[in-house]
């Protein structure tokens, strides 16, 4: 069993920066690998970003690449989403979920097991 807990949200301008942190609970959390999702009003919940256990491979959506950066310290069983350049439009609910299957697509929503209460962000412009 692994609880999450997001933390860092706030209200930033664009072109901002902001750091998400999601601290896991549970000795195998450096097993898992991670990701954040974001559910913005009106919309389906989106892929965002995700890590291999290892950190040695990493994904974006296309909208934030470039932008965007996961990492994760497994020391402290936490991982992080530096958000920079931020656009109104990146305004939503981030979500930090871990996924135990290994090799399991990490895009994919439906593949992780556990799931974050979620932190709000907010862009205006």
């Amino acid at each position: 069993q692994v609880q999450l807990v997001e933390s860092g949200g706030g209200l930033v301008q664009a072109g901002g920066s902001l750091r998400l942190s999601c601290a896991a609970s549970g000795r195998t959390f450096s097993t898992y690998a991670m990701g954040w999702f974001r559910l913005a009003p009106g919309k389906e919940r989106e892929f965002v970003a995700a890590t291999s256990w290892s950190a040695t491979t990493r994904y974006y959506s296309d909208s934030v690449k470039g932008r965007f950066t996961i990492s994760r310290d497994n020391a402290k069983n936490t991982v992080y989403l530096q958000m920079n350049s931020l656009k109104p439009e990146d305004t939503a609910v981030y979500y930090c979920a871990a996924l135990r299957t290994f090799g399991a697509p990490m895009d994919s929503a439906y593949e992780y097991d556990y799931w974050g209460q979620g932190t709000q962000v907010t862009v205006s412009s």
